[in-house]
């Protein structure tokens, strides 16, 4: 089954398809400039999919999305974009396969993981649910965090005004030139149109990328007509002007787009590349495997020999391949596990691991309950080539056993040394007469 783990996706087949949808259907065809007004200022409960005109699962759900379309009109708004098109509205919403469903509903600005079949039936019956629950919400007094209140005291796009920094002469350096963080800073004019124009996508994209990235990339402004110091420090010249600033490096010109889904792609970019390594965690209990499998699309696990048939260099030496491969797919964002042989038996039986020795590995969409095994070396390379298949859609994946992750048993965490063989009882035969054995053999 060609499948990306993450998502159902699709192999790159590249067709001469240029768009599945057209305006005589009941889809409404999304894009950057008309996304904000479209669905994020909307009352109404959306389902977007994000699609790739190549790719051959989203060719395949085309009639049940036009059919589902026509029997929800006038009760939900059914959408799709062209994520291979516009990579950075993909992007914004963490689109890294196709089709990708999202529920946007009483706060659009956290839109829901679609998870139920892709017939028409399906997608209706997901969609009534939805707009139930919001409604049940609505009479109880629960308002979800709606959009307009947001808008009203953040600007027209939902954006929050305070998550906006303002910088000056006296604070830019400590703020940004000896802060760890990343930064997007603005330079601007009060009296330039254009920098107008940016203030709502401006906003709008600082409380996102504030939300997306913890805090860990910031978007400032600078009033370039009051302080005029750090205008001309950076040579600037024109308005507005955006600069990208890491500490110890020189800054950056911004060259993207200035929509907020273009701000928000570069900002989960630059927080991509600035980001540490993922942990790789040895599971000791349950809930270890649960958060990390649950929290990210895909967890990598490893199973290892025992610490007897390797000790503790030979167990280190495959650690250290791992934690290279987890920078290597830090972008990725997916979570990185490892167990020793034997520790965790039902893991083992779940993932089919055992047939092809130790060390084993396997990649889980927990999502879905679908699992892939390395069936290449345990090296960089053999890695590398696993992951990137799955990356790809040329991976082959199959159910976790059971339909559920499995049980796992509480265990010590791996102390670091060589292991020790258990300490056997010696055996006194002092008292045993072996004359009186050879008798009774007889």
């Amino acid at each position: 089954m060609r499948a990306l783990l993450g998502v159902l996706v699709c192999s790159f087949t590249v067709l001469s398809v240029h768009g599945m949808y057209s305006a005589s259907d009941d889809v409404i065809e999304l894009n950057p400039s008309n996304f904000n007004r479209e669905v994020l200022q909307s009352d109404s409960l959306w389902l977007v999919e994000f699609y790739a005109p190549w790719c051959g699962h989203c060719q395949n759900l085309v009639p049940d999305w036009k059919k589902a379309a026509t029997a929800l009109k006038g009760i939900v708004k059914v959408g799709a974009v062209d994520a291979d098109q516009h990579k950075s509205l993909g992007g914004q919403y963490g689109v890294r396969g196709f089709p990708t469903i999202k529920i946007f509903g009483a706060n659009k600005h956290k839109p829901e993981e679609f998870q139920g079949g892709r017939s028409s039936q399906a997608i209706v019956d997901a969609a009534l649910n939805s707009l139930r629950s919001i409604v049940k919400d609505r009479l109880s007094g629960k308002t979800g965090g709606s959009d307009h209140s947001r808008q009203s005291s953040g600007g027209s796009s939902g954006g929050n005004k305070n998550d906006v920094i303002e910088l000056t002469d006296d604070n830019f350096d400590q703020m940004v030139l000896n802060s760890d963080d990343v930064w997007l800073v603005e330079f601007f004019a009060p009296w330039c149109g254009h920098c107008k124009n940016l203030e709502p996508e401006w906003t709008a994209a600082a409380s996102q990328v504030k939300e997306q990235t913890n805090g860990r990339v910031k978007l400032g402004t600078v009033d370039a007509t009051v302080h005029q110091g750090l205008a001309s420090r950076y040579g600037i010249r024109g308005f507005p002007t955006i600069k990208i600033f890491r500490k110890g490096e020189e800054p950056e010109d911004y060259q993207g787009g200035r929509t907020r889904s273009d701000l928000v792609a570069r900002a989960l970019d630059l927080y991509s590349d600035n980001a540490p390594p993922p942990e790789l965690l040895e599971i000791l209990n349950q809930d270890i495997l649960k958060k990390t499998c649950e929290d990210h699309q895909l967890c990598v696990i490893a199973v290892l020999p025992h610490i007897l048939d390797t000790g503790a260099a030979g167990r280190n030496g495959y650690l250290e391949v791992m934690m290279k491969m987890a920078e290597k797919y830090k972008k990725k964002m997916w979570g990185w596990l490892w167990t020793e042989a034997g520790a965790q038996m039902e893991l083992e039986s779940s993932l089919g691991i055992g047939g092809f020795g130790y060390p084993a590995m396997a990649a889980i969409n927990s999502r879905k309950m679908k699992f892939a095994l390395l069936k290449g070396s345990f090296s960089e390379t053999g890695i590398h080539e696993f992951l990137r298949d799955l990356s790809v859609g040329r991976g082959s994946t199959s159910t976790v056993g059971g339909g559920a992750l499995p049980k796992i048993h509480t265990v010590e965490a791996w102390d670091g040394k060589d292991g020790v063989l258990p300490v056997e009882d010696d055996i006194d035969l002092s008292d045993v007469d072996l004359d009186d054995l050879e008798k009774d053999e007889l």
